[in-house]
This record gives C-alpha cells, sequence and structure tokens, in this order.
C-alpha cells in the first residue's frame, strides 16, 4: 500500500471477491476465493487517487477462515458520512481481471478542460471525435493486427488515460487497459455508412482507451484481385490530436512487424512529462503577446452567415484541388515567403473581408490550428497526446495593399506564435477579456505526411503497401472548421465540418476558395493587390454559384447494386436509399422476402439533409434514372431521415419528364420480412 489510510491485506491468500454494499454509505465487502491480495492493494490505492481531497475513509479487515475475509469502511470529513464511492469500488473489484486499475493521476492542461468542456454542454457524442482512416493492399494478419495495437497501447500511456469526473477535470493513468478492435469482413458493411455510425457513436473520454480502432476487411490469404481493407480510427480530440495518429501508426506498424508485440517498456517522454513542463511555464510573455495585437483601423469584419439563425444544418462538405494546382500553389506561396498553409490564410481572410461587406482597411479574425510542437519541450515531436489547440489570427485586409505584402503579415504572425503554442484559446480569451469568442473560423492544415522508406520497405517485403491516414472531418466549438490536408496523390483536399450554419453558403464559400487558389497562381504577380484578387470573385456574391467548381458528394456510399432482378419485362424499379449503419445484409433478407415484380436497386446513402443530400440524391438518380424508364411503377424508399435525398430523387425523375415515384419512408424500426411487406403493399397501390 502507498497510502497510510488503508490497512495492508494479509499476504500469500490468493482471494476473489464479491462486492456485498451496505445499507449504510459505506460498503462492507466480502473476499473469496482466488485472487491476488496485490489487486485489492491496487483498488484501494485507486481510490485515493482518483479522490485526492476525499476525507480520510479507512479500511478494516476482517478475517473469518482461510480465503474469507470481509473488508469494512470507516470514516468521513468531520464525522460525517460522507458520501462513498460504491459504483467506483464495485468496477475496480470486479474489473481488476481485466486489467483497467489506475496508477497516476495528472492534472488536465487547459486545452484539455476546454475540449472536454465543449463536449460536455452538447448532446452529440461525436461532438470533438475526429477520425482518420487508410487502405491496406496485401495480406492481413487479424491475430496480428490486434495484438499489434493492445502493444502499442501497453507502451503508450496516453491510450491508457481517462478523465476522471472530478470538478475540476484530472486525468487518470490506468496501469493496463487494452484498445477496442473491431474487425468486420468484406461486404458486411459499407464503407461510408460504417464510418458515419462509427463517428456517430463518440468516443467516452472518460474512459479509457480515447482510440477505438475498426477493420474492415483482413486476411492472410486475399486474393491479388481482392478490394483492399480499410482501417478507420476514431479518437477523442481532448486525449489525442491528428500529429498523435501519425506516430501511433508508426509505432503499429513497428509492432506489426515484430510479430504483434514491441520490445521494450513504457515509452516516454509522454503526457506526464509534458503537464510538468507546462505548469513550470511563466504565462506574462504570452499574456503581453497575445493582448498586444495590432487592431487599428475598422472592426473586425464578422460574416452574416454566422450570425443570422435561419435555416442551419450540420454537415460535412469537401474539395479536392489536382496535383498540379495543389504544386502551383506551393510554389506560388513560397516565392513570397509563405507555405501552403499561408496561402490558404490569406485565401480566407479575403473571403471573410467579402462576407463581412467590409470596404476599406479592415480587420478580419479567424483561428488557426496550432500543432503543439514548435515549443521548447524536449522530445515533444515524438509526444503524443491533445497538444495541438486553436489560436487567433488577426489581420488587416487592405485592398491597396499586395497579396504578397498579406501573406508576409500572416507568416510573420504565426512565426511569432509559434513560442506560444502551449497557451490554449480559453487563456487568450481570458487576458483579453473580449465578449466573444477568439473567432467564428477555425483554419487546420496537415501538412504532408513523412515518408517512411525504412517501414515501407518491410511493409513491402511482406507484400503490403499502405496509405497515410486521411482526416475525415471533426465537429469542433467553432461553427467552421477547415481542415486542408494531402491525399496519398499529393492533391490538396479541403474539408469542412460545420454546425448552426447555412449549409449552402458553406459550399459556396469551399468554392470560391477553390477559385482563388487556382487562379491566384496562375495570374498574381508580386504587385497584385488584394482588391485586385478580389476581383476575381467579381459577380458572385453570397448566395451565387462558384462556376465549374463542385464539392465532393459526402457519403454517398458505393456505386447503386441490384439487389433483385425484376420478375417481368414491365415491371418497374424500387431504389432503396441505404441507411447508415445498416448493413448489406439486412438488404439481401429484404430483397428475398420482397414479394412484388420489381426491381431492386440498392443506392448509396445520403446525408440527413441539406445541400450534401440534394448532391447524394442527384448521384444515385444518375444511376437510377434508365431504370425509371424502362419501367412502371417506379418508387424510391428508405428509413426514417432518407427524406429530403428520396424526395429529391422523386423531383428529379418528374423534372426529367418521367412518371412521378412513389416515396415511400418507414419509421417503425420494422425487420427487413415486415419491411419488405409494407414496402410490396405501397408500391403495389401505384399500378
Amino acid at each position: 500500500m502507498t497510502n497510510s489510510r488503508f490497512v495492508r491485506l494479509p499476504q500469500g491468500e490468493p482471494i476473489t471477491v464479491v462486492v456485498e454494499l451496505g445499507r449504510g454509505s459505506l460498503p462492507v465487502v466480502e473476499l473469496h476465493g482466488q485472487i491476488k491480495t496485490t489487486c485489492i492493494e491496487a483498488t484501494l490505492d485507486s481510490i485515493a487517487i482518483r479522490y485526492p481531497q476525499a476525507p480520510a475513509w479507512r479500511a478494516h479487515l476482517e478475517s473469518r477462515k482461510p480465503g474469507h475475509h470481509t473488508l469494512r469502511f470507516t470514516g468521513g470529513a468531520d464525522g460525517a458520512q460522507t458520501e462513498f464511492p460504491l459504483g467506483i469500488l464495485a468496477d475496480l473489484l470486479t474489473g481488476g481481471g481485466r486489467g483497467s486499475l489506475m496508477t497516476r493521476r495528472l492534472a488536465a492542461t487547459p486545452l484539455q478542460r476546454e475540449l472536454l468542456a465543449d463536449a460536455d454542454a452538447h448532446p452529440d457524442p461525436a461532438r470533438q471525435v475526429e477520425q482518420a482512416a487508410w487502405d491496406w493492399h496485401g495480406p492481413l494478419d487479424t491475430a496480428r493486427f490486434t495484438a499489434a495495437w493492445r502493444s502499442v497501447c501497453a507502451h503508450e500511456s496516453v491510450l491508457r488515460t481517462a478523465f476522471d469526473d472530478q470538478a475540476e477535470p484530472g486525468l487518470v493513468v490506468h496501469d493496463q487497459a487494452d484498445p477496442e478492435v473491431v474487425r468486420l469482413p468484406h461486404g458486411s458493411a459499407e464503407w461510408h455508412s460504417l464510418a458515419e455510425a462509427d463517428r456517430r457513436r463518440g468516443i467516452d473520454p472518460r474512459r479509457p482507451t480515447p482510440l477505438r480502432i475498426t477493420l474492415l476487411g483482413g486476411g492472410t490469404a486475399s486474393p491479388a484481385s481482392a478490394p483492399p481493407s480499410r482501417v478507420l480510427l476514431t479518437y477523442h480530440h481532448a486525449l489525442l490530436d491528428s500529429w498523435s495518429i501519425r506516430l501511433l501508426v508508426r509505432t503499429f506498424y513497428r509492432a506489426y512487424l515484430a510479430g504483434g508485440e514491441l520490445p521494450g517498456g513504457e515509452r516516454r517522454p509522454d503526457m506526464t512529462d509534458y503537464t510538468a513542463w507546462l505548469a513550470a511555464q511563466d504565462t506574462a510573455a504570452a499574456r503581453d503577446f497575445f493582448t498586444s495585437e495590432d487592431t487599428t483601423g475598422d472592426s473586425v469584419a464578422v460574416p452574416p452567415l454566422f450570425t443570422d439563425t435561419g435555416g442551419r444544418a450540420e454537415g460535412r462538405s469537401r474539395i479536392r484541388l489536382t496535383e498540379e494546382e495543389t504544386a502551383r500553389i506551393a510554389d506560388w506561396a513560397a516565392v513570397r515567403g509563405g507555405s501552403e498553409f499561408t496561402a490558404l490564410q490569406a485565401v480566407w481572410a479575403l473571403l471573410l473581408y467579402r462576407a463581412g461587406r467590409a470596404e476599406g482597411p479592415s480587420h478580419v479574425r479567424f483561428a488557426t490550428t496550432a500543432a503543439g510542437r514548435s515549443i521548447l519541450f524536449e522530445g515533444v515531436e515524438r509526444t503524443p497526446g491533445a497538444l495541438a489547440g486553436p489560436l487567433p489570427q488577426s489581420v488587416l485586409v487592405d485592398p491597396d495593399a499586395t497579396m504578397t505584402q498579406l501573406i508576409a503579415r500572416l507568416r510573420d504572425r504565426c512565426l511569432d506564435q509559434a513560442a506560444y503554442e502551449w497557451v490554449s484559446a480559453g487563456q487568450i480569451h481570458s487576458w483579453t477579456r473580449h465578449p466573444r469568442p477568439i473567432a467564428d473560423t477555425l483554419l487546420t492544415f496537415e501538412p504532408p505526411p513523412r515518408t517512411l522508406t525504412e517501414l515501407n520497405a518491410e511493409l513491402a517485403a511482406s507484400g503490403i503497401e499502405v496509405e497515410p491516414p486521411q482526416t475525415l472531418g471533426v465537429r469542433t466549438a467553432f461553427p467552421l472548421t477547415l481542415i486542408a490536408h494531402h491525399d496519398g496523390g499529393g492533391r490538396l483536399v479541403l474539408t469542412a465540418s460545420y454546425g448552426q450554419v447555412r449549409p449552402s453558403e458553406i459550399t459556396e464559400l469551399l468554392a470560391h476558395a477553390v477559385l482563388l487558389l487556382r487562379e491566384l497562381p496562375r495570374g498574381a504577380g508580386q504587385h497584385t493587390t488584394v482588391g485586385e484578387a478580389l476581383g476575381l470573385l467579381s459577380g458572385m456574391g453570397v448566395g451565387t454559384a462558384a462556376g465549374p467548381v463542385q464539392a465532393e458528394p459526402q457519403d454517398t456510399g458505393a456505386p447503386p447494386s441490384v439487389l433483385r432482378h425484376r420478375a417481368r419485362a414491365d415491371a418497374g424499379t424500387v431504389g432503396l436509399v441505404q441507411a447508415p449503419g445498416i448493413s448489406r445484409a439486412f438488404y439481401d433478407q429484404l430483397a428475398r422476402a420482397y414479394q412484388g415484380p420489381e426491381e431492386l436497386l440498392l443506392l448509396g446513402p445520403a446525408p440527413a439533409g441539406g445541400r450534401q443530400a440534394e448532391v447524394a440524391a442527384r448521384a444515385m438518380y444518375g444511376a437510377l434514372g434508365s431504370r425509371v424508364r424502362s419501367g412502371g411503377g417506379p418508387a424510391v424508399a428508405g428509413f426514417s431521415g432518407d427524406g429530403v435525398a428520396a424526395c429529391a430523387i422523386a423531383r428529379l425523375a418528374a423534372a426529367d419528364g418521367h412518371r412521378p415515384l412513389a416515396v415511400v419512408l418507414d419509421a417503425t424500426g420494422a425487420g427487413p420480412e415486415d419491411l419488405a411487406r409494407v414496402l410490396a403493399s405501397a408500391v403495389g397501390r401505384r399500378h
């Protein structure tokens, strides 16, 4: 025992545990059978660690006979019987065999407390939950895959860390904790639906681990023609960031190549070392920097789409540039002493200035994600944890200044901020005492992944080829978060995740951003002014289409597939909108149970509303259209929540001059056989 408040149990008597909670506020625990006494000691230590300010509970052991003991607790503050954590005691005692005992408690960083508070303040379990995914080509030993992730978890303390439930949140590092690894065979789930359902499931930051691994496919005897396996990582931002994920994936590869087991012990430095370093920092210089920023000129422009409360939704949109366009942006920014991220910030500043309808020199405000790896903490670049956080940017946009000058201002501010990447947005807000949050939009740039030459060569020797993890987007505390990253082909991808913002204007903002990113490197010289750059958007106001640029439909699923062929030539087609989280097997059962003559076509899933649903519906109708023309009695069906996409498909059919489609929505949650009968009845009435 490390805490003198608890008695030491007798050694050498193996016992098991049966928890019997007493009628009062303190429990009585019966100990029987086969379990190590060290497990009981660790349990008592864990309670003391979790409740450092708790009253002096005392444990009294009564031994009735060998292998049968009674553990009684007494104590309280000033004689009062303070409520004892009965549930925690029961979980620890009965969960000892799973190895989830706590070994040490850390103070949460300001950034972590703010991220946790934001997640707690919203009912959406996917708040502050991020995902990354990649393809795995070649054989994949699923047993070794799971063992490798368990080994990574054993070596990386951050994967065994969880928040406690105290009023001032802290972190508890568990001695052992196994990651959740879910393996699904090919064909058992549609990828986009699987990723969306897993995101909506969320991650509980108060339970180790903050990372869930899902594998779709896998197998050591996969033929060369088989589709690649897909790996999905879902994690919580309050404990991990995207930099950490890249570190952990590299560690996983090393474990996999080593047969599933990493050599050595727990890796350092870790968040224990980082929190100790952070506690020693003097905030005076950071406070001076963030409170003395230049805000001369007109007031900060605030785009109207973040202040109007009507017609809002949540969702994601994505636009992808070509490889040539991406390289051109990097070259154009480099000539001006900037980077791709600086160019993106400059473009975003122009769009915010224009959306705010500012005139003359005016400051615009947004936030950028600092990786947190430029600080003077030794080993920070190889420390996984929640270090990346938002920092405010305020830049003067002057139509008479040159784009080169705007990029220089943004570059210099980012360089000046590098020394203060350990400061949180909440700290800055408390120093500036501004009545509004630090910004309404957040820009995040993930640099191109490092080439892992040795690891890739070893994987290739085993017939394995892997791609860098790709970020899928995250809902943050900002109304709009724009993440830029490079895909496997080196192309720049912009992903906007938004909540309580009008989707149509987000899509147009993205399109305008891409237009500027394409056109500025083509024609803007060293002396091109900001006003001339804004002139490229002339005639494209909010609510105006942005020409040939089109957002990629998100979560539109796999290509449509035939579930059941029509029973006769004149029969129509029923298109089924696949619901998120519903497997292909469900629809196969529905097709077998369906009694009508119609062809059944499985369409991809669609977002639950907004412009993305319309885009997805148009893609679905493109595959459905020829079948609508080839038979009578057409219909489109789905579950409750698919109404926007289903009705959009029906409108497209009518506009195309065809017989209107029936729209059938089920809200009962029925099984495939029951749904088949409902669908056959609804479609049959159309003949």
